[in-house]
């Protein structure tokens, strides 16, 4: 889920600011962060193309693909 991911993003920078955290385990963190952030970015492109702008036009609606703009 992309909150559960957004909420160990920020743990993980957390303790990334850490100025005792030993450098091996700063890069294990630093490589889950990236990871956690291609998932994170998965998950919003494909949420935005499931939206859906609805208008309604002469009592009908139509449905138009999100656009990024």
């Amino acid at each position: 889920m992309l909150e559960t991911d957004l909420k160990k993003l920020e743990e993980l920078s957390k303790k990334l600011e850490s100025p005792e955290l030993p450098l091996d385990e700063a890069l294990k963190l630093f490589g889950e962060g990236v990871e956690l952030v291609r998932t994170c970015q998965k998950r919003i492109q494909e949420a935005e193309l499931k939206v859906k702008e609805v208008i309604e036009k002469d009592g009908l609606l139509i449905e138009k693909n999100f656009e990024n703009k």
